[in-house]
Protein backbone atom coordinates (compact mmCIF):
# COMPACT_ATOMS: atom_id res chain seq x y z
CA UNK A 1 0.00 0.00 0.00
CA UNK A 2 1.29 3.98 -0.97
CA UNK A 3 2.37 5.95 1.60
CA UNK A 4 -0.37 7.99 -0.21
CA UNK A 5 -3.27 5.56 0.99
CA UNK A 6 -1.96 5.06 4.27
CA UNK A 7 -3.70 6.58 7.84
CA UNK A 8 -1.95 6.47 11.21
CA UNK A 9 -4.65 7.44 13.66
CA UNK A 10 -3.54 4.62 15.80
CA UNK A 11 0.12 6.74 16.18
CA UNK A 12 -1.86 9.55 16.36
CA UNK A 13 -3.07 8.65 20.02
CA UNK A 14 0.17 7.75 20.76
CA UNK A 15 1.83 11.28 20.22
CA UNK A 16 3.03 13.19 23.25
CA UNK A 17 0.42 15.77 24.00
CA UNK A 18 3.13 18.22 23.85
CA UNK A 19 3.43 17.78 19.89
CA UNK A 20 -0.17 17.03 19.40
CA UNK A 21 -2.35 18.68 17.13
CA UNK A 22 -5.56 20.93 18.44
CA UNK A 23 -8.35 19.28 18.83
CA UNK A 24 -10.27 21.16 16.98
CA UNK A 25 -10.14 21.58 12.86
CA UNK A 26 -7.45 23.41 11.33
CA UNK A 27 -7.50 26.13 9.19
CA UNK A 28 -7.63 25.42 5.48
CA UNK A 29 -3.86 25.47 3.93
CA UNK A 30 -3.44 28.83 2.21
CA UNK A 31 -3.75 28.24 -1.77
CA UNK A 32 -0.57 27.16 -3.91
CA UNK A 33 0.74 28.95 -6.07
CA UNK A 34 1.48 26.82 -9.04
CA UNK A 35 4.44 27.58 -11.61
CA UNK A 36 5.70 26.28 -14.93
CA UNK A 37 9.17 26.76 -13.43
CA UNK A 38 8.94 25.85 -10.07
CA UNK A 39 7.50 23.24 -7.70
CA UNK A 40 4.27 24.04 -5.84
CA UNK A 41 4.80 26.40 -3.78
CA UNK A 42 2.81 27.04 -0.36
CA UNK A 43 3.89 29.81 1.98
CA UNK A 44 2.53 29.34 5.67
CA UNK A 45 3.07 31.63 8.94
CA UNK A 46 2.26 28.89 11.68
CA UNK A 47 1.18 30.79 14.56
CA UNK A 48 2.92 27.75 17.06
CA UNK A 49 5.87 25.20 16.90
CA UNK A 50 6.62 23.98 13.44
CA UNK A 51 6.05 20.40 14.85
CA UNK A 52 2.65 21.17 15.58
CA UNK A 53 1.63 22.79 12.59
CA UNK A 54 2.51 20.21 10.24
CA UNK A 55 0.31 17.08 12.87
CA UNK A 56 -2.89 19.44 12.25
CA UNK A 57 -1.61 19.87 8.35
CA UNK A 58 -0.64 16.61 7.57
CA UNK A 59 -3.29 14.98 5.63
CA UNK A 60 -3.89 18.50 4.05
CA UNK A 61 0.07 18.31 2.97
CA UNK A 62 -0.26 14.92 2.09
CA UNK A 63 -3.20 15.55 -0.48
CA UNK A 64 -0.98 18.09 -1.86
CA UNK A 65 1.56 15.68 -2.73
CA UNK A 66 -0.73 13.08 -4.57
CA UNK A 67 -2.30 15.93 -6.92
CA UNK A 68 1.09 17.47 -7.64
CA UNK A 69 3.77 15.35 -6.85
CA UNK A 70 5.46 17.91 -4.31
CA UNK A 71 5.25 20.68 -2.81
CA UNK A 72 7.30 23.45 -1.42
CA UNK A 73 6.50 24.80 2.44
CA UNK A 74 8.33 27.96 3.10
CA UNK A 75 7.77 30.12 6.43
CA UNK A 76 7.87 27.14 8.83
CA UNK A 77 11.22 28.40 9.64
CA UNK A 78 13.05 25.22 10.69
CA UNK A 79 16.25 25.86 12.75
CA UNK A 80 17.87 22.70 13.61
CA UNK A 81 18.15 19.14 13.32
CA UNK A 82 15.98 17.93 16.29
CA UNK A 83 13.07 20.72 15.15
CA UNK A 84 13.43 18.65 11.40
CA UNK A 85 13.06 15.52 12.52
CA UNK A 86 10.00 16.02 14.50
CA UNK A 87 8.40 17.87 11.45
CA UNK A 88 9.38 14.56 9.51
CA UNK A 89 8.06 12.07 12.05
CA UNK A 90 4.74 14.11 12.07
CA UNK A 91 4.69 14.23 8.50
CA UNK A 92 5.37 10.24 7.85
CA UNK A 93 4.24 7.03 8.65
CA UNK A 94 7.53 5.44 9.05
CA UNK A 95 11.16 7.47 8.70
CA UNK A 96 13.33 4.33 6.98
CA UNK A 97 17.09 3.19 7.87
CA UNK A 98 19.00 3.70 4.54
CA UNK A 99 20.36 0.68 3.44
CA UNK A 100 22.63 0.65 0.19
CA UNK A 101 23.70 4.09 0.18
CA UNK A 102 25.95 4.99 -2.73
CA UNK A 103 27.82 7.81 -0.54
CA UNK A 104 28.06 8.53 2.70
CA UNK A 105 25.47 10.54 4.64
CA UNK A 106 25.61 12.01 7.99
CA UNK A 107 22.89 10.90 10.65
CA UNK A 108 21.26 13.22 12.89
CA UNK A 109 18.55 11.04 14.42
CA UNK A 110 16.55 7.67 13.49
CA UNK A 111 15.78 8.67 9.98
CA UNK A 112 16.90 12.09 9.98
CA UNK A 113 20.21 12.26 7.29
CA UNK A 114 22.28 15.06 6.30
CA UNK A 115 22.32 15.18 2.13
CA UNK A 116 24.56 12.98 0.24
CA UNK A 117 28.12 13.43 0.63
CA UNK A 118 28.80 14.36 -3.31
CA UNK A 119 31.43 17.05 -4.41
CA UNK A 120 29.52 20.62 -4.59
CA UNK A 121 30.80 21.47 -7.83
CA UNK A 122 29.67 18.33 -9.57
CA UNK A 123 26.00 17.75 -10.11
CA UNK A 124 24.03 15.58 -8.87
CA UNK A 125 21.44 14.27 -12.22
CA UNK A 126 18.26 13.42 -11.79
CA UNK A 127 17.05 10.89 -10.20
CA UNK A 128 14.66 8.67 -7.84
CA UNK A 129 15.90 7.41 -4.17
CA UNK A 130 16.99 4.39 -3.57
CA UNK A 131 15.19 3.34 -6.77
CA UNK A 132 17.52 -0.08 -7.09
CA UNK A 133 16.41 -1.08 -3.43
CA UNK A 134 13.99 -3.69 -3.73
CA UNK A 135 11.85 -1.48 -0.76
CA UNK A 136 12.23 2.36 -2.19
CA UNK A 137 10.81 5.28 -0.07
CA UNK A 138 7.44 6.24 -1.09
CA UNK A 139 7.76 10.18 -0.09
CA UNK A 140 10.84 12.19 0.09
CA UNK A 141 11.36 15.10 3.00
CA UNK A 142 13.91 17.67 2.58
CA UNK A 143 14.47 20.37 4.62
CA UNK A 144 16.31 23.27 4.80
CA UNK A 145 18.82 24.70 7.46
CA UNK A 146 20.85 26.80 5.23
CA UNK A 147 20.89 27.47 1.47
CA UNK A 148 23.99 27.89 -0.35
CA UNK A 149 25.77 30.71 -0.89
CA UNK A 150 25.46 30.57 -5.16
CA UNK A 151 23.28 26.91 -6.64
CA UNK A 152 22.51 24.09 -4.94
CA UNK A 153 18.80 24.24 -5.96
CA UNK A 154 16.83 20.94 -5.77
CA UNK A 155 15.17 19.88 -8.72
CA UNK A 156 12.21 18.11 -9.18
CA UNK A 157 10.66 16.26 -12.52
CA UNK A 158 7.41 14.44 -12.92
CA UNK A 159 8.37 11.26 -13.83
CA UNK A 160 5.10 10.33 -16.15
CA UNK A 161 6.12 12.90 -18.35
CA UNK A 162 9.85 12.01 -18.97
CA UNK A 163 8.98 8.76 -19.67
CA UNK A 164 5.95 9.84 -22.30
CA UNK A 165 9.18 12.36 -23.63
CA UNK A 166 11.81 9.94 -24.25
CA UNK A 167 12.31 7.97 -27.40
CA UNK A 168 10.30 4.73 -27.67
CA UNK A 169 12.80 2.95 -28.92
CA UNK A 170 14.83 3.72 -25.94
CA UNK A 171 12.26 3.09 -23.04
CA UNK A 172 11.26 -0.22 -24.86
CA UNK A 173 14.29 -1.92 -23.90
CA UNK A 174 14.69 -0.71 -20.30
CA UNK A 175 10.76 -1.51 -19.81
CA UNK A 176 11.23 -4.98 -21.23
CA UNK A 177 14.76 -6.25 -19.76
CA UNK A 178 15.01 -3.45 -16.76
CA UNK A 179 18.01 -2.02 -16.08
CA UNK A 180 21.57 -3.26 -13.72
CA UNK A 181 23.36 -1.70 -11.49
CA UNK A 182 26.84 -2.92 -10.57
CA UNK A 183 28.72 -1.53 -7.91
CA UNK A 184 32.33 -2.16 -6.20
CA UNK A 185 33.10 -1.19 -2.68
CA UNK A 186 36.36 0.23 -1.23
CA UNK A 187 37.39 2.55 1.27
CA UNK A 188 38.42 6.02 -0.95
CA UNK A 189 35.12 6.32 -3.36
CA UNK A 190 31.76 6.12 -2.41
CA UNK A 191 29.82 4.23 0.38
CA UNK A 192 32.34 1.76 2.21
CA UNK A 193 30.49 -1.93 2.81
CA UNK A 194 29.78 -0.87 6.38
CA UNK A 195 28.73 2.39 5.42
CA UNK A 196 26.21 0.86 2.53
CA UNK A 197 25.19 -2.07 4.91
CA UNK A 198 25.71 -0.79 8.36
CA UNK A 199 27.67 -3.77 9.12
CA UNK A 200 31.20 -5.17 7.57
CA UNK A 201 30.36 -7.97 8.80
CA UNK A 202 30.41 -10.57 5.82
CA UNK A 203 27.79 -13.06 7.06
CA UNK A 204 25.35 -10.02 7.72
CA UNK A 205 26.23 -8.45 4.62
CA UNK A 206 26.28 -11.93 2.40
CA UNK A 207 22.55 -12.32 4.31
CA UNK A 208 21.52 -8.91 3.49
CA UNK A 209 22.47 -9.42 -0.12
CA UNK A 210 20.16 -12.32 -1.02
CA UNK A 211 17.35 -11.44 0.85
CA UNK A 212 17.64 -8.60 -1.55
CA UNK A 213 18.20 -10.06 -4.82
CA UNK A 214 22.02 -8.84 -5.14
CA UNK A 215 24.73 -10.87 -6.38
CA UNK A 216 27.70 -10.76 -4.74
CA UNK A 217 31.45 -11.60 -5.29
CA UNK A 218 34.17 -11.03 -2.60
CA UNK A 219 37.33 -10.23 -4.38
CA UNK A 220 40.69 -11.52 -3.52
CA UNK A 221 41.78 -8.09 -2.39
CA UNK A 222 38.50 -8.80 0.22
CA UNK A 223 36.48 -5.72 -1.65
CA UNK A 224 32.86 -6.26 -2.20
CA UNK A 225 31.25 -6.27 -5.82
CA UNK A 226 27.49 -6.61 -6.49
CA UNK A 227 25.07 -6.39 -9.11
CA UNK A 228 21.14 -5.91 -9.23
CA UNK A 229 18.54 -6.05 -11.80
CA UNK A 230 15.47 -3.68 -11.23
CA UNK A 231 12.25 -2.47 -13.28
CA UNK A 232 13.12 1.04 -15.01
CA UNK A 233 9.45 1.90 -15.15
CA UNK A 234 6.94 1.14 -12.51
CA UNK A 235 3.16 1.69 -12.30
CA UNK A 236 2.37 4.02 -9.87
CA UNK A 237 0.46 2.52 -6.52
CA UNK A 238 -2.12 4.99 -6.06
CA UNK A 239 -2.82 6.16 -9.66
CA UNK A 240 -1.59 3.08 -11.57
CA UNK A 241 0.14 5.78 -14.03
CA UNK A 242 3.67 4.28 -15.56
CA UNK A 243 6.28 6.07 -14.19
CA UNK A 244 10.20 6.38 -15.75
CA UNK A 245 11.77 5.30 -12.19
CA UNK A 246 15.49 4.56 -11.83
CA UNK A 247 18.93 5.81 -11.42
CA UNK A 248 19.94 4.79 -15.43
CA UNK A 249 21.67 8.00 -15.52
CA UNK A 250 22.67 9.63 -12.56
CA UNK A 251 24.75 6.39 -11.91
CA UNK A 252 26.59 5.83 -14.93
CA UNK A 253 29.94 6.34 -15.64
CA UNK A 254 28.56 8.84 -18.69
CA UNK A 255 27.48 11.16 -16.23
CA UNK A 256 30.42 11.21 -14.60
CA UNK A 257 32.96 14.66 -15.04
CA UNK A 258 35.15 12.85 -17.91
CA UNK A 259 38.38 13.71 -15.68
CA UNK A 260 36.73 11.86 -12.74
CA UNK A 261 36.09 8.81 -14.69
CA UNK A 262 39.20 8.86 -16.44
CA UNK A 263 40.83 8.96 -12.82
CA UNK A 264 38.41 6.23 -11.75
CA UNK A 265 38.63 4.02 -14.69
CA UNK A 266 43.01 4.47 -14.23
CA UNK A 267 42.19 3.42 -10.62
CA UNK A 268 40.43 0.90 -10.50
CA UNK A 269 39.73 -0.64 -14.09
CA UNK A 270 36.93 -0.32 -16.26
CA UNK A 271 35.19 -3.11 -14.00
CA UNK A 272 35.93 -1.79 -10.68
CA UNK A 273 34.50 1.62 -10.88
CA UNK A 274 32.04 2.45 -7.55
CA UNK A 275 29.28 2.55 -9.71
CA UNK A 276 27.69 1.96 -12.98
CA UNK A 277 24.66 0.79 -14.91
CA UNK A 278 23.79 -1.11 -17.69
CA UNK A 279 21.20 -2.51 -19.49
CA UNK A 280 19.18 -5.65 -17.62
CA UNK A 281 20.75 -7.80 -20.45
CA UNK A 282 24.23 -6.58 -19.23
CA UNK A 283 24.83 -4.98 -22.25
CA UNK A 284 26.68 -1.47 -21.66
CA UNK A 285 25.29 1.83 -21.75
CA UNK A 286 26.23 4.16 -24.52
CA UNK A 287 27.13 8.28 -23.61
CA UNK A 288 24.16 8.65 -26.49
CA UNK A 289 21.58 7.04 -24.39
CA UNK A 290 23.05 9.13 -21.31
CA UNK A 291 22.65 11.95 -22.99
CA UNK A 292 19.51 11.69 -23.91
CA UNK A 293 17.74 11.22 -20.59
CA UNK A 294 19.72 13.87 -18.89
CA UNK A 295 18.47 16.38 -21.99
CA UNK A 296 14.88 15.42 -21.48
CA UNK A 297 15.04 15.46 -17.58
CA UNK A 298 16.36 19.09 -17.55
CA UNK A 299 13.19 19.68 -20.23
CA UNK A 300 11.19 18.67 -17.62
CA UNK A 301 12.88 19.89 -14.49
CA UNK A 302 11.71 22.80 -12.37
CA UNK A 303 13.15 24.57 -9.45
CA UNK A 304 13.35 27.06 -6.75
CA UNK A 305 16.66 28.47 -4.55
CA UNK A 306 16.47 27.06 -1.08
CA UNK A 307 15.55 29.68 1.41
CA UNK A 308 16.49 29.13 5.28
CA UNK A 309 13.31 27.10 7.26
CA UNK A 310 11.77 25.55 3.87
CA UNK A 311 10.20 22.13 3.62
CA UNK A 312 10.11 20.40 0.59
CA UNK A 313 8.07 17.05 0.25
CA UNK A 314 8.34 14.98 -3.23
CA UNK A 315 6.40 11.59 -4.02
CA UNK A 316 9.31 9.81 -4.96
CA UNK A 317 7.50 6.96 -7.36
CA UNK A 318 5.96 10.27 -9.59
CA UNK A 319 8.86 12.83 -9.59
CA UNK A 320 12.68 12.45 -9.60
CA UNK A 321 14.63 15.06 -7.74
CA UNK A 322 18.28 16.92 -8.54
CA UNK A 323 21.09 18.73 -7.10
CA UNK A 324 22.68 21.99 -8.45
CA UNK A 325 26.28 22.41 -7.98
CA UNK A 326 26.74 25.07 -5.23
CA UNK A 327 29.46 27.01 -3.49
CA UNK A 328 29.26 27.61 -0.17
CA UNK A 329 27.99 25.72 3.18
CA UNK A 330 24.73 24.15 2.40
CA UNK A 331 23.21 21.79 5.10
CA UNK A 332 20.12 20.02 3.68
CA UNK A 333 18.31 17.52 5.56
CA UNK A 334 17.00 14.35 4.45
CA UNK A 335 13.91 11.72 5.67
CA UNK A 336 13.22 8.44 3.99
CA UNK A 337 9.61 7.41 4.47
CA UNK A 338 6.98 4.96 4.20
CA UNK A 339 8.66 2.29 2.01
CA UNK A 340 6.77 0.69 -0.42
CA UNK A 341 7.90 -2.53 -2.16
CA UNK A 342 6.94 -1.94 -5.69
CA UNK A 343 5.35 -4.92 -7.65
CA UNK A 344 7.98 -6.80 -9.82
CA UNK A 345 10.81 -4.13 -8.93
CA UNK A 346 12.99 -7.41 -8.59
CA UNK A 347 14.23 -8.04 -12.43
CA UNK A 348 16.72 -10.67 -11.53
CA UNK A 349 15.26 -13.70 -12.59
CA UNK A 350 12.92 -12.39 -15.01
CA UNK A 351 12.17 -15.08 -17.94
CA UNK A 352 14.63 -13.00 -20.36
CA UNK A 353 17.36 -13.89 -18.27
CA UNK A 354 17.00 -17.59 -18.97
CA UNK A 355 16.83 -18.72 -15.95
CA UNK A 356 14.44 -19.50 -12.87
CA UNK A 357 14.58 -18.55 -8.93
CA UNK A 358 15.59 -21.68 -7.92
CA UNK A 359 18.74 -22.20 -9.98
CA UNK A 360 19.73 -18.17 -9.16
CA UNK A 361 19.01 -18.45 -5.22
CA UNK A 362 22.22 -21.35 -4.99
CA UNK A 363 24.17 -18.94 -7.49
CA UNK A 364 24.19 -14.96 -5.18
CA UNK A 365 27.80 -15.30 -5.00
CA UNK A 366 29.46 -15.00 -8.54
CA UNK A 367 32.69 -14.17 -10.05
CA UNK A 368 31.43 -11.39 -12.63
CA UNK A 369 33.71 -12.99 -15.19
Amino acid sequence: MSFLSRRRAAARHRKDTATSPPSSTPPPLPDIELSTDRPPLLTVSPAGPASRWAAGQRDALRAVVAEHGSVLVRGLGLRDATEVGAVFRELADTLMTEREAFAPRRTYADGVYSSTAWPSNQPMCMHHELSYTLEVPGLLLLACLEPAGRGGATGVADAEAVLAALPPELTERFERDGWLLTRSYNDEIGASVAEAFGTADRTVVEAYCRAHSIEFAWRPDGSLHTRQRRAAVLRHPVTGRRCWFNQIAFLNEWTMDPEVREYLVDMYGADGLPFNTRHGDGDPIGAEVVATLNEVYEAHTVREPWRSGDLLLVDNIRCAHSREPFEGPREVLVGLADPVRPPGHDKRHSPAQGSDKQDSDSKDEVSFT
